[in-house]
């Protein structure tokens, strides 16, 4: 890529090409019970921007800039009462519009309340998480995605919040690399200690995959494949969708309704949230081995700082740069965990946050592995740049061009073409309700 290419990737402020692109689509970012009714306003910072995000008394959210538009105090700080955060410098108050509704420190006949706005921005409620619009499109934002996993109802999903500190793309890229997962989580597993039938068989004897990838109407798809009989086929499919959503092939494909959005906090830093099927999900990788225990290296959780009321303050691991990300070296040397590091996802964390806030792609020696890599960058790129010369984003108008996408494994016959195959699979597939035909809840704050 070229030193422009990456500039228009990576920045996602205001005005930047991949920050407008993003900016047409809603965005999840916070789970629902953060915020509680009249409770303490939040810092939440998204795309660049410091916003406050707060639930009023009649339990609408609001979310904007953090700046009251008097004298740049913080709202952070102020009192959420009565239908509207109050700024506690001179007292003028603002509901979830941005719509100054009270300014006490001005005299009656002196009060010029209703030509101060807030820059607000529409926030929506659906299945315990928080969905923000931060379009031009106010008044009239587009429909919500219907990606399987986020219209799981609460009780039907796990969620799981990481902050990761380094670029968004850097950060998705991991979700999109098959060939990764042979050495970085599973270098270690000897492929004769793998029972018949485990998630892990294949992955084990054959890491090398060759692949097939394509752009679709949500991103770009590929597909990995590995022959395990003479005349079968062993397929992983895995998916980009726009902006900044994957599916990993971590599960048997007619069930494994699983999502990640990779929401830029800044150019610096991402929030990754994961949905995933609870009942009647795929099998997990951590199933026992013959020898009756689980893989190593993939203890369920990791360890997290505790949440505090700063910009960087929420879902935050302990394992970091500071501490080598808790690599064990003796772990390492005795090949009890390949990479030395105890957690699937702190794998992934401790190589993409080694790259640098936002890896120098001047650097990179691509090879015929990093297909599906070098593949999204081209289709996010011209996206974005086709979005700012005036083309629609794709799918942000049509929610179930998302809904399409599914990623997971199974095995098929070599005569079978890797598309049809998708197609096939796909025809048989769980759906959620038929996808609940995406029911748009009310938006919050209403118009």
């Amino acid at each position: 890529m070229t030193p422009q290419d990456s500039q228009d990737l990576t920045r996602v402020g205001p005005g930047t090409v991949m920050g407008n692109f993003m900016r047409q689509y809603w965005i999840p970012a916070a789970k629902s019970s953060e915020l509680q009714v009249d409770g303490t306003p939040m810092r939440l910072l998204l795309l660049g921007e410091k916003l406050v995000a707060f639930r009023d008394s009649s339990g609408r959210v609001g979310v904007m800039d953090h700046l009251c538009p008097h004298r740049n105090a913080s709202l952070v700080l102020g009192r959420n009462e009565e239908d509207g955060i109050r700024c506690i410098y001179h007292g003028w108050k603002f509901d979830v519009n941005g719509r100054c509704v009270d300014m006490p420190s001005v005299a009656p006949h002196q009060c010029f309340k209703e030509k101060v706005q807030a820059t607000a921005y529409k926030a929506v409620d659906r299945n315990g998480i928080l969905w923000v619009y931060m379009g031009p499109r106010q008044d009239d934002p587009p429909p919500l995605p219907m990606i399987e996993a986020t219209l799981l109802e609460e009780g039907d999903v796990d969620l799981q919040f990481m902050m990761r500190s380094c670029n968004w793309l850097q950060a998705l890229e991991g979700d999109i690399d098959t060939s990764h997962f042979g050495f970085l989580h599973v270098g270690h597993l000897d492929p004769d200690e793998v029972p018949a039938g485990h998630p892990l068989e294949h992955t084990a004897s054959e890491r090398a995959p060759e692949y097939h990838v394509r752009d679709s109407a949500w991103g770009t798809t590929y597909g990995a494949y590995r022959k395990v009989k003479p005349d079968t086929y062993y397929w992983r499919f895995a998916n980009y969708m726009f902006p900044f959503w994957t599916q990993t092939p971590q599960g048997e494909f007619p069930i494994n309704i699983q999502a990640r959005a990779w929401v830029p906090m800044d150019d610096h830093h991402t929030m990754s949230i994961f949905w995933r099927r609870r009942t009647g999900g795929p099998r997990s990788t951590l199933e026992p081995l013959k020898s009756g225990k689980p893989l190593g290296g993939a203890r369920p959780q990791p360890d997290f700082q505790p949440v505090d009321t700063s910009w960087l303050g929420r879902y935050r691991v302990v394992a970091d740069e500071s501490n080598d990300w808790l690599i064990d070296r003796e772990a390492q040397r005795t090949n009890r965990i390949y990479s030395g590091i105890d957690h699937i996802a702190l794998q992934d964390q401790a190589v993409t946050e080694s790259m640098g806030a936002i890896t120098d792609h001047s650097h990179e020696h691509l090879g015929p592995g990093d297909l599906m890599i070098a593949r999204t960058r081209r289709r996010a790129l011209q996206a974005a740049r086709a979005f700012a010369a005036g083309t629609p984003a794709p799918g942000a108008e049509q929610p179930r061009v998302l809904g399409e996408a599914r990623s997971g494994y199974f095995e098929m016959p070599t005569s079978v073409e890797w598309q049809q195959a998708y197609a096939d699979k796909m025809r048989a597939a769980d759906r959620v309700r038929e996808l609940q035909q995406a029911a748009q809840p009310e938006a919050v704050p209403a118009k």
